[in-house]
């Protein structure tokens, strides 16, 4: 393990100006979206004050994101992938800025907030593959775990005091924290028109059906691929009680608001300190092996929150479950860009997103019902039996991630992904 390196070291991020350009870029965006989302949710309520209302905010960002996940990634496959970034913020930044115009006319309702959040999400979906992809041009591959732990603590802050600053700001009236999200979306798009961004000139091939699931395809031809990004789907499938905390909060632990807030909290606290912790140690050795012990510790912190009647044990249940999970999305993460070629990782990167966003919207799904059946206790205590289960039995299957001592190993060439592969 190795402490991290001061600004002037030759292996320290501070050197790669494109990177820290990057950063600064994403965590001016995430932080305004993190407002953003708090702001539109307590103006649509206050709209209409039907909690239907509220599930339309999620469908109508989930659609995108899912839809448009592979045309998304073969995009960032045959274009200047900076480009793409630059062109989906500034989209987000008009229509936020629109939404911050409207609001503070009080000419916006409903419907036009949902059209613009369609359209936020519809540009992130175009932006999100291409966004991934750039990171490992922007630092070498001995660095790229190290530039995904800080990715990881940008979004982990971002999702801790992101909620909090827009619910402070919001005092002030929507239209005040749409104004400052759309300042913050306004530096990103300034950060990244400024990145010094070096792409191969991509091959130009049509959108067929081969190109478009050329992702899909070369994930299941990389078992270690296939085995992380599964693992992963799984994992979160069963372990999706942090779903059920408003009911752990109020009929298990009996504390309030308050209370609910500190366990909303504990899992990213857990996750933005152990990012802290990533960033300064490498991971050199048995990174198979240690994803495994992670997921199995995921499994595990489930189960004590679960069984918890306290609240003290169940805030450190959840707080040891972030910390597990950043281990696991940087290893996760790391391994995937590194084993996939650059004129392969949008794509990549797109059934990745695929896989996340699922797993999240149908894990949350899972634990509802489930709960409906066994209760909140029982469908947590399924969920991290069953992840257990999962990390067996990959092992098993992937005896080869299961041995993998270092994150890059160099891959071999692949061949024109488009003509060999067949659907």
């Amino acid at each position: 393990m190795s402490s991290f390196p001061t600004p002037g070291s030759a292996d320290s991020l501070f050197q790669h100006r494109a990177y820290v350009a990057f950063w600064c870029a994403r965590t001016a965006s995430s932080f305004g979206f993190q407002m953003l989302s708090v702001a539109v949710g307590w103006q649509i309520y206050a709209m209409t004050g039907r909690a239907f209302d509220l599930g339309l905010i999620g469908l109508v960002q989930f659609f995108p994101s899912v839809l448009l996940a592979l045309p998304a990634g073969h995009l960032a496959d045959q274009f200047d992938r900076r480009r793409i970034v630059l062109i989906g913020q500034i989209v987000e930044w008009m229509a936020i800025v629109l939404l911050a115009t409207l609001t503070l006319l009080h000419a916006i309702n409903e419907v036009g907030i949902l059209l613009l959040i369609f359209t936020i999400s519809t540009a992130k979906a175009f932006e999100s593959p291409s966004m991934q992809s750039m990171v490992p041009a922007l630092v070498p591959p001995s660095l790229l775990p190290r530039a995904m732990a800080v990715n990881g603590s940008a979004m982990q802050a971002a999702m801790i005091m992101g909620p909090a600053l827009g619910g402070f700001l919001y005092v002030a009236g929507p239209g005040i924290v749409y104004s400052v999200s759309a300042v913050l979306y306004l530096i990103a798009a300034t950060m990244v028109a400024q990145l010094h961004y070096e792409q191969a000139p991509p091959k130009r091939e049509p959108a067929t059906l081969k190109t478009l699931f050329a992702g899909v395809h070369f994930i299941r031809e990389r078992k270690d691929v296939l085995g992380v990004i599964s693992l992963d789907l799984f994992a979160v499938l069963l372990g999706g009680a942090t779903a059920l905390l408003p009911i752990f909060a109020k009929d298990v632990l009996h504390t309030g608001p308050w209370g609910l807030g500190l366990l909303r909290a504990a899992p990213a606290v857990g996750a933005l300190l152990m990012s802290f912790w990533l960033a300064r140690h490498s991971m050199e050795r048995r990174v198979g092996m240690t994803m495994f012990a992670c997921v199995a510790g995921f499994g595990v912190a489930t189960l004590v929150f679960a069984l918890s009647k306290v609240i003290w044990l169940s805030l450190l249940a959840l707080f040891a479950l972030g910390a597990f999970d950043m281990v696991s999305m940087v290893i996760r993460g790391s391994l995937v860009q590194l084993d996939t070629p650059d004129t392969m990782r949008g794509r990549v990167s797109a059934v990745n997103a695929i896989f996340i966003n699922t797993s999240n919207q149908l894990g949350e799904f899972e634990s509802g019902m489930v709960a409906a059946w066994l209760g909140a206790v029982g469908s947590a205590v399924v969920g991290g039996i069953g992840t257990l289960v999962v990390v067996g039995l990959w092992m098993m299957m992937f005896p080869t991630l299961r041995r993998r001592q270092r994150l890059h190993i160099p891959p071999d060439p692949v061949p024109d992904e488009a003509s060999s592969q067949t659907i």
